[in-house]
């Protein structure tokens, strides 16, 4: 997936979802981006990235979602919502150890 234009519409939208990085580079990762938006956003701020985004690219941000982010609720929502149901397991953090060398 491109990384989205950098406009003043996507940069606010951008800087109210995503607080601990810039609009800037927010942006530049599009995973991530749209996965702020859908956990953490607003009914507005999700129509605006819906004026940027198909739904087909919301599917496929759904299958490359970064761990972390989605809680189980908005995990099954957008599933539902972008006709994937019933939703796999929520993308879970890897840690390394010794042994899993």
């Amino acid at each position: 997936m491109k990384p989205f234009p950098h406009d003043t519409e996507l940069e606010t939208l951008a800087r109210n979802t995503v607080w601990f990085k810039s609009p800037a580079e927010t942006l530049d990762q599009p995973y991530h981006f749209i996965a702020h938006v859908l956990t953490y956003g607003t009914h507005a701020d999700v129509q605006i990235l819906r004026k940027y985004v198909s739904d087909d690219a919301l599917r496929e941000a759904l299958r490359h979602a970064p761990p972390g982010i989605f809680d189980p609720r908005s995990w099954a929502y957008w599933h539902l919502k972008t006709g994937q149901y019933p939703p796999p397991p929520l993308p879970q953090r890897r840690c390394w150890t010794a042994e899993s060398e």
